[in-house]
């Protein structure tokens, strides 16, 4: 372990700070800049819940602000005395230095795509005519701002290939401003909208407009306010936004989100409606060539409905009604509304995790133990081949149109890097049609994937990556990762920081938790609610797994997630805390008690729960993080890493936390918070705020493990 300095801790009168100024880890102590308490108590239920750290939830607020300022300071004071801090940022910059392309789109014979030349901050939209047409830049967001935390977070050109809807995010906040470029001129339209959230451009078969999703101004806080009443819209190019036609909303239903999507032959018209994170959605359809209204084709909101291509009247609609793993039906409709329907492709043993019509054929991506299986069918159902995929690994982003043969994929592994691949969808022969090339040798690595057993019995799956020669003889610092919720799939896929880890010396793991969709909504449901303590249990059982079979050993062992993971890291260090070396929460949801108030954060109560049932209430107070944190327990060295302006998961989960923590630490294990300003949720963040937050993660862990990293 590293030597320890002793650690002070300062209160404060008021909501203002003192002895702010922060001597280091070489002046023989550690001073965090605590802030007051507040006399804040909430009653649940019958149950008095206090809640002292309330102030911090006022984002903006000047105390909230020099909080923020001390809490950074002793941070970095803390991060600049690490010797190979700066060596492990080099590292991983040469490892990020590699082209990075995203798939071709083709409308109206131009291709668009993404690429990166290694180290940009933003990836660079490029367009050319037809395939051996010449590459000309159309959008670089690194034009945007000059410390690259504006983003382009979506783009969508028209049928005819002529105009492209493109969106704008500053400082990674989910908010969008949309703007229309003329892709013959590259100059903007005047057009221009705002206040959208959680939305694409989905473009009019004549191109001349869009469909978007657009929610009321924020009346107070735009980064904390709760976003309700969800309302499809209309955009013609060339008008004010204020002019824009209202295509669907529910005034009668505010929780309600919509999204609005068009057949690639211009015939249907479609809007999904969803209630929260839940995996279910009602489906309205309207057919643009005959007109008339939306037709109810799936409203009783009991499973997932998604359309994935049609034959005129005909819809392909992957859905989980009466199977979990997902299948495939088609439905045809006629004028009236009525509906005939007949299953094409049946619930197979693994989950149908993605599904499209792609010249002519039906390209069906399955999970098979969290990793991909592509098969191909005709419209039929019949099947016509097994894609041959280079390893066992992650495929998807397959593009291309319904009825032309050609189109792209995308694959990548562990120790794959990230790979685009031309496809034949008649014949399934591939090729090569952009691989980067990354400074590693893949031969160096070995993955496997292991099952364990959790506290109930379940068996779980987990993905191991080392260096292919090393031991398990209780020596390697070791890097557990999870995530377990939303129905999220965990697969294997290509990261330069943590190839990293590996690369110093580390292990690397990522357990299947239930809460995530690799075994299909049982598997979901096995981690939600009432269940949720499942997941944490899986966890648990993953890093006893490692330490059992001579991977690692608790004292050197790291924790790390984000997001939902961050609730997994919070709740299990609470937990377990003799278990970790090190935790790394990332923009966590850790007051499990007050998420569902701010931003977006209602609609996550189909996995949590909330505190206005009795039952959930007393579920979610069994395992909150921030409701767990003991004083005078000894907790694991921890950095809790968060963006001031994350309107995803709003950031005052994060401070309280890491005061709670700071302030109940019993042993000699630092406690700090790293808040990015210009922050949000991880979104279009650039390339050298990513680099250096993760260089810090990494370098505070294996300083905290006590080892030198091999550099």
């Amino acid at each position: 372990m590293s030597a320890r300095v002793p650690i002070v801790l300062l209160t404060t009168a008021a909501l203002g700070l003192i002895g702010c100024a922060q001597p280091g880890i070489t002046s023989g102590e550690l001073t965090y800049p605590l802030t007051a308490t507040v006399d804040q108590v909430d009653v649940y239920h019958g149950v008095e819940v206090s809640d002292p750290y309330r102030w911090l939830e006022d984002l903006d607020g000047p105390a909230t602000r020099e909080w923020i300022e001390a809490q950074n300071e002793l941070t970095y004071s803390y991060l600049d005395e690490i010797p190979f801090r700066s060596a492990i940022r080099d590292r991983l910059e040469e490892l990020w230095n590699y082209e990075k392309f995203g798939t071709p789109r083709e409308e109206g014979g131009r291709y668009f795509y993404s690429y990166n030349d290694g180290l940009q901050n933003q990836s660079v939209l490029y367009v050319q005519e037809g395939l051996e047409g010449t590459p000309r830049v159309l959008i670089d967001p690194n034009t945007f701002s000059a410390d690259g935390t504006v983003s382009m977070a979506g783009w969508s050109p028209s049928p005819d290939g002529q105009f492209l809807a493109y969106a704008i995010s500053e400082g990674g906040s989910d908010w969008r401003e949309w703007k229309v470029r003329d892709v013959s001129t590259g100059e903007d339209l005047p057009d221009h909208l705002e206040w959208t959230k959680f939305t694409g451009a989905t473009w009019h078969p004549d191109s001349n407009g869009f469909y978007y999703t657009g929610y009321p101004i924020p009346e107070d806080d735009a980064l904390g306010d709760i976003n309700e009443n969800a309302t499809v819209y209309f955009h013609e190019l060339g008008t004010e936004q204020s002019a824009d036609e209202v295509i669907f909303r529910r005034e009668d239903q505010p929780r309600w989100g919509f999204g609005a999507g068009v057949t690639e032959d211009g015939r249907w018209l479609l809007i999904s409606g969803s209630e929260g994170t839940a995996r279910k959605n009602r489906l309205w359809a309207k057919n643009l060539v005959t007109g008339g209204d939306f037709l109810p084709l799936y409203v009783d909101f009991d499973a997932q409905y998604s359309v994935i291509g049609n034959v005129e009247d005909t819809l392909f609609i992957r859905t989980t009604r009466d199977a979990p793993r997902a299948k495939v039906i088609a439905v045809e409709v006629d004028p009236d509304g009525d509906m005939s329907e007949k299953t094409v492709l049946a619930q197979a043993d693994d989950v149908l995790q993605s599904v499209g019509v792609l010249g002519g054929r039906l390209i069906a991506t399955y999970l098979r133990n969290a990793h991909s299986q592509v098969k191909v069918y005709d419209l039929d159902g019949d099947h016509q081949y097994d894609l041959e995929l280079p390893t066992l690994g992650s495929a998807g982003g397959f593009s291309g149109k319904e009825t032309k043969p050609t189109g792209f994929f995308r694959f990548s592994s562990f120790t794959y890097p990230p790979t685009i691949f031309k496809i034949d969808y008649l014949t399934g022969e591939t090729s090569v049609f952009r691989r980067p090339e990354v400074d590693f040798d893949p031969a160096a690595y070995a993955v496997e994937q292991v099952w364990y057993e959790s506290k109930d019995g379940t068996q779980v799956p987990m993905f191991i990556v080392r260096q292919a020669d090393a031991e398990a003889d209780f020596t390697n610092p070791a890097l557990l990762y999870g995530y377990g919720g939303f129905n999220i799939s965990m697969t294997p896929s290509f990261s330069p920081g943590n190839l990293a880890w590996v690369e110093m010396g580390g292990v690397y793991a990522v357990a299947n938790l239930r809460g995530g969709g690799e075994f299909g909504a049982e598997w979901h449901q096995a981690g939600t609610i009432h269940n949720k303590q499942n997941v944490f249990d899986d966890f648990i059982a993953a890093a006893e797994y490692l330490i059992g079979e001579g991977w690692t050993r608790d004292d050197l062992l790291t924790i790390r997630g984000g997001s939902n993971g961050g609730l997994l890291v919070g709740a299990c260090m609470t937990q377990r805390p003799e278990l970790f070396a090190v935790a790394l929460p990332a923009v966590g949801v850790l007051d499990m008690l007050r998420y569902h108030l701010f931003t977006i954060g209602w609609a996550w109560a189909s996995d949590y729960g909330t505190v206005d049932d009795p039952a959930q209430f007393a579920t979610l107070m069994k395992y909150s993080p921030v409701h767990h944190v003991e004083l005078g327990r000894h907790y694991p060295s921890t950095m809790v890493t968060t963006g001031d302006h994350d309107d995803r998961v709003v950031p005052s989960h994060s401070y309280k936390f890491a005061s709670a923590l700071q302030r109940a630490q019993g042993g000699e294990s630092p406690v700090l918070i790293r808040i990015e300003t210009r922050g949000g949720h991880g979104g279009g963040k650039p390339t050298s705020m990513i680099i250096d937050n993760l260089a810090d993660q990494w370098a505070f862990a294996w300083f905290e493990m006590g080892r030198k990293p091999q550099l």
